[in-house]
């Protein structure tokens, strides 16, 4: 009796590893089915290693990429093929935010009853959410600069240009041994990540507008300089007598660094963190890179820099660019998307995606403050004639780096419009001034946008 009763609960064991391991690969079959699917050594859809079907096409259906005659072709314009490289991909998946590759499981109208073995046989449209012409702009506004420009729409999540550079012709091809083609490869807006200049200066902001009570009643003088525990913290210029507002409108270290260290870097480490800025977003299945940021540093010298943007922060462009559509949004933005949709040659869609929105990334109020602030920044710092007919709120960077004596020029931002609820982020390696060389990027593509 007792055998059987053992061998029985071992029996018994033996079923519940078999029914939980069959349930742990049919939900990985379900979630993971299509990478699986599409891995390279499938034969059957590549060719060489190159996948061969589908076509890639941005919102307004212009063909990006096709595969017919045993070869991929692309857009008949150079610009548009360098300008949109990051979002198409290359075949050899080389490009880790590429459609070619991160989309080859839709690309070949892999579904979970019928595989691969599709039912009407030839490959898949996707529909990117990308706007090719927009990008082109984009890239010839870059003026040959290294850099990248993000623009999405903070209300429905759609990524209407994402530029990155450097980049390369398709129909050229590149030589990834070649050293001279580092970073080629690599999508600035989502992996990738720098020292943020005073872009970083709305996040010490909306920390002192919660945490520092007499914030709006309070003045501060600056002389150009201000010494904090014996270390010099400068500014470009003497602003003398301001208030809170003014102060982020001249942009003044010495105001931002006193805050930070009169905040502290638990505070400082608590804001990065819940306005996202060190979150990875899933952009259709493109994980972005997380921000980065040592406050604690070397004291209160180093907490200083860093709550004006500079010292170790370093930034992740897309997840700042979230967070200024949560600005406009009054609190939380749509998660972006660069997926559209998928068809059938025919032109018969057959998926559907839904957006997401991130959590509460700042506070209502404080982000109807925040937007004040920065529509004055504008206004009273940028020149509203360098945007006409945009109401644009933004915060201007100018970042030094340990690589170049040339210093990145950062525009970030949104437009405070109903018809055109656009967020942005520009970084042009090697600028200069933001407002002057990033600022004139923004208002070149951001003009384009809203004609389109």
């Amino acid at each position: 009796m007792k055998k059987i009763t053992a061998r029985s609960l071992a029996c018994l064991f033996l079923s519940f590893i078999l029914v939980a391991g069959t349930a742990v690969f049919t939900f990985k079959f379900l979630v993971k089915g299509g990478d699986w699917a599409a891995f390279p050594s499938n034969r059957h859809l590549y060719t060489n290693g190159v996948l061969n079907c589908g076509r890639v096409l941005d919102k307004n259906g212009k063909v990006l990429a096709d595969y017919n005659n045993d070869k991929w072709t692309y857009s008949s314009s150079s610009v548009i093929r360098r300008a949109t490289l990051h979002a198409v991909g290359d075949p050899q998946g080389l490009i880790g935010t590429g459609a070619l590759s991160r989309f080859a499981d839709k690309l070949t109208g892999y579904n979970i009853v019928t595989g691969a073995n599709t039912i009407i046989p030839g490959g898949r449209d996707v529909y990117l959410t990308i706007d090719a012409d927009l990008c082109a702009a984009a890239y010839e506004a870059l003026n040959g600069h290294n850099g990248m420009v993000g623009v999405y729409n903070y209300k429905t999540g759609e990524i209407i240009c994402m530029v990155s550079s450097p980049t390369y012709d398709l129909n050229q091809g590149v030589d990834p041994e070649d050293k001279a083609n580092d970073g080629v490869f690599i999508n600035r807006l989502t992996s990738a990540k720098f020292i943020p200049g005073s872009t970083f200066k709305i996040i010490t902001a909306t920390a002192a507008l919660e945490k520092i009570s007499d914030i709006h009643t309070r003045t501060f003088n600056c002389t150009g300089s201000t010494d904090i525990n014996g270390s010099k913290i400068t500014c470009p210029g003497v602003h003398g007598t301001m208030n809170f507002e003014e102060a982020l409108n001249h942009s003044c270290n010495c105001v931002f660094g006193t805050l930070a260290v009169e905040m502290g870097a638990d505070v400082l480490s608590d804001y990065a963190d819940s306005t996202g800025l060190t979150d990875s977003y899933s952009i259709n299945g493109i994980n972005t890179m997380k921000s980065s940021f040592d406050f604690e540093g070397d004291g209160a010298p180093d907490l200083a820099w860093s709550g004006v943007g500079q010292g170790r922060d370093l930034v992740n462009p897309c997840s700042m660019m979230i967070f200024c559509g949560a600005v406009a949004n009054e609190g939380s933005a749509a998660v972006p998307q660069i997926l559209s949709y998928t068809a059938f040659r025919e032109g018969v869609r057959n998926s559907l995606y839904i957006k997401h929105f991130t959590g509460n990334l700042i506070n209502s109020s404080t982000a109807k403050e925040l937007k004040n602030m920065m529509r004055t920044d504008v206004i009273n710092n940028y020149g509203q004639k360098n945007f006409p007919g945009l109401e644009i709120c933004a915060k201007s960077g100018t970042a030094q780096t340990d690589h170049s004596d040339a210093d990145n020029a950062w525009f970030v931002g949104f437009l405070d419009d109903e018809d055109h609820p656009l967020a942005f982020v520009v970084m042009v390696e090697e600028g200069g001034s933001g407002a002057r060389t990033a600022g004139r990027v923004a208002n070149t593509v951001l003009q384009q946008a809203i004609k389109s």
